[in-house]
C-alpha cells in the first residue's frame, strides 16, 4: 500500500542528492504555526527538505474552542493566551532567522463570531498574518502532511482537532474527497443528552460522512493528539515495547479492546501518567475514543496506521516542487545524514554496490532499507567505540524518519548494530527484537556483517573494490577482489569476511580480479 520505490527519472536512489538543489535548499528552515481548537503550535522544519527534521517545536495549550458552543466566542483565556504564544513564537522566529511564519488557524478561529477581531489582533500586535482555513481546505492540508511520509499512499485520512474532525482521500499521492464534521471532543462535550445523545449525534454525523466520501476499504490514517493519545494507551495496554507513534498500527479489533479500556479504567490520572499525556488531553481522550469506535465501525478499514504527520507537515509539502515530493523521504533523509555526519560521504554508493550481489532476490522494499542502511553506515563514528552499536540501533529506531514501519525501523538497526558487532544479544534493547521475525534478524545480520566487511576496503568513494558472487543454492560465497584492494585484505578484514560466511551458511573463497 505504500508506493515508496523510487522512480527511475532524476538519477534514481543514487542520483543527485535533491537536498543541494535551490529549489529545495529554499525549504532548508521554514517555520509554521497552527493555531488550533485546542492548541497553538510553532514547528520549525530543518534539514532535508524532503524528510525534515524537527529543529524547534513547542505547543501551547490554549483550548480557545473551550465552551463556544454556547458562546459563539473563542474562549477568553485562550485567547489571551494564544495571542501571548503567537507574540512568544514571532520573536523565536526571529532569533533563528527565519523571515516569516506561516500561520493557519482552523476550526475554532472560523467558526466564532470574534475569529476575525482575533486574527486583526494577532497582525497589529505581531505581524503575523493568519490565515483562516475552511473545512476542506484543513482536511487537504493534513492528508498532504500524511503524503509527506507515505508518497503514493492510498487510503483514508481522518484528522481530529478539538472542535472539528475531518476525512480526506488519498490515493497514487492525489488528494480526492475531503468532507468536514463538528466531531472534535471539545464541541462533543456541550452535545446535550448525555452519553445516549451524543453517541446518536456521532452515528448520525459519521452516516452523512460515509454517504459524502463512499466506500473506505483501504488504510485509515489518523491525524491528530487525540488520535495519538489514544495510541500511547494501546501501547500501554498491549505493552509494545517501540513507543514510536509515527506508522504504529492498530486493528479494528485493537481499537475497540482499547475504547473500552478507557472506558472502564477507574483512575484516569493514574492511566494519564502511565501513558505520558497531558492532563488537558486525557480529559478529551474518553470522547475520541467514542469516536474512533464509530470510525472504524463505519468504513471498516483494512488497517490503521497512526501519522504524526498532518497539517503542519502538509503546510510544507504545499511548498515542494514536485520533483521533490517524489522522492523517497527516507533515501533522501539517511543520504543528508551521510553528507552531514559520515566521515566519507559518497562511500554509501559504492558500498551498496559491492554488497549488493548478496542480496540480488531482495524483493525491492528490502533493497530500499538496504540502501538505506549503507548511506547510514558511518555516521555514527564518533560515538564512543563502547556504545556504537547500540547508538547506532537507537538512532535507526527511534529516529524522525518518514516511510518506516516498525519492523523495518527494526531491520535498519540491527544491520547497523552488526555494522559494528558481530553479536546482538546482551544489549538493552532486546525486547525490541520481537517486532520482526527470525529470517528478518537473520538478514539484517547478514546486511551488517557486510557493510562491517566492506568498510575494511575503503580507500576513497571512487574506489574499485572488488565484486562479491553470491551462490545461493551452492551455499558458495566469492569474493573477487581488485588488484588495489588486496593489501587492505589484511588478518581482521579475513575475520570479518569469515564472519559474514558463517551467518550465511557458506564456503568462501576470495580471489584476485585480473584487472
Amino acid at each position: 500500500m505504500n508506493a515508496l520505490v523510487e522512480p527511475h527519472h532524476d538519477g534514481g536512489l543514487f542520483g543527485r542528492p535533491l537536498f543541494e538543489d535551490p529549489s529545495a535548499r529554499a525549504l532548508a528552515r521554514v517555520g509554521v504555526v497552527d493555531v488550533g481548537s485546542n492548541s497553538v503550535r510553532l514547528v520549525v522544519f530543518d534539514g532535508a527538505a524532503r524528510s525534515p527534521a524537527y529543529f524547534y517545536n513547542e505547543k501551547i495549550m490554549c483550548a480557545l474552542g473551550a465552551g463556544m458552543s454556547d458562546t459563539g466566542h473563542l474562549n477568553p483565556t485562550g485567547r489571551v493566551r494564544a495571542l501571548g504564544a503567537l507574540r512568544r513564537f514571532k520573536h523565536l522566529a526571529m532569533g533563528m532567522g527565519l523571515s516569516d511564519l506561516t500561520v493557519v488557524a482552523t476550526a475554532a478561529v472560523r467558526d466564532s463570531s470574534d475569529g476575525p477581531d482575533f486574527c486583526a489582533d494577532v497582525e497589529r500586535e505581531t505581524g503575523l498574518y493568519v490565515r483562516i482555513i475552511d473545512g476542506r481546505e484543513e482536511a487537504r492540508l493534513s492528508a498532504q502532511g500524511v503524503l509527506l511520509g507515505w508518497p503514493g499512499s492510498y487510503g483514508l485520512v481522518c484528522d481530529i482537532g478539538g472542535s472539528s474532525m475531518e476525512l480526506a482521500e488519498i490515493s497514487g499521492g492525489i488528494v480526492g474527497r475531503r468532507e468536514t464534521s463538528d466531531l472534535g471532543p471539545l464541541k462533543l462535550q456541550t452535545v446535550k443528552g448525555g452519553k445516549k445523545g451524543r453517541t446518536a449525534h456521532i452515528k448520525a454525523t459519521m452516516e452523512r460522512l460515509e454517504a459524502a466520501m463512499g466506500a473506505q476499504r483501504d488504510r485509515l490514517f489518523l491525524v491528530g493528539g487525540s488520535w495519538r493519545a489514544i495510541c500511547k494507551v494501546d501501547m500501554h495496554r498491549r505493552g509494545y515495547p517501540l513507543q514510536v507513534l509515527h506508522e504504529y498500527r492498530m486493528t479494528p479489533k485493537a481499537v475497540r479492546q482499547t475504547a473500552k479500556f478507557i472506558a472502564k479504567h477507574e483512575d484516569h490520572e493514574a492511566l494519564r501518567a502511565a501513558c505520558g499525556i497531558s492532563s488537558t488531553r486525557m480529559a478529551l481522550v474518553p470522547l475520541a475514543a467514542e469516536v474512533l469506535m464509530r470510525l472504524v465501525k463505519t468504513f471498516k478499514p483494512k488497517d490503521i496506521a497512526i501519522s504524526s504527520y498532518g497539517i503542519r507537515e502538509g503546510m510544507l509539502y504545499e511548498q515542494m516542487p514536485q520533483r521533490l515530493r517524489d522522492r523517497d523521504p527516507l533515501v533522501e533523509a539517511c543520504r543528508f545524514a551521510e553528507a552531514k555526519d559520515a566521515r566519507m560521504p559518497g562511500f554509501g554508493k559504492l558500498l551498496y554496490a559491492f554488497i549488493e550481489p548478496i542480496f540480488k532476490s531482495a524483493p525491492p522494499a528490502r533493497k530500499r532499507l538496504i540502501k538505506a542502511a549503507c548511506l547510514l553506515h558511518d555516521v555514527s563514528w564518533r560515538a564512543h567505540p563502547d556504545y556504537r552499536a547500540e547508538v547506532c540501533f537507537d538512532n535507526a529506531t527511534r529516529a524522525n524518519l518518514g516511510g518506516l514501519k516498525h519492523a523495518e525501523r527494526i531491520f535498519l538497526g540491527l544491520a547497523l548494530l552488526h555494522r559494528y558487532t558481530n553479536k546482538r544479544e546482551g544489549t538493552h534493547f532486546e525486547g525490541l527484537y520481537e517486532l520482526v521475525d527470525d529470517k528478518t534478524k537473520l538478514e539484517a545480520e547478514v546486511l551488517g556483517k557486510a557493510m562491517r566487511f566492506g568498510a575494511m576496503l575503503w580507500m576513497d568513494k571512487d574506489a574499485k573494490l572488488g565484486e562479491f558472487r553470491w551462490f545461493p543454492k551452492k551455499r558458495q560465497l566469492e569474493l573477487h577482489l581488485a588488484r588495489d584492494a588486496m593489501p587492505l585484505f589484511g588478518e581482521v578484514a579475513e575475520a570479518r569476511l569469515n564472519s559474514l560466511a558463517d551467518s550465511l551458511q557458506a564456503e568462501v573463497t576470495v580471489k584476485q580480479r585480473k584487472r
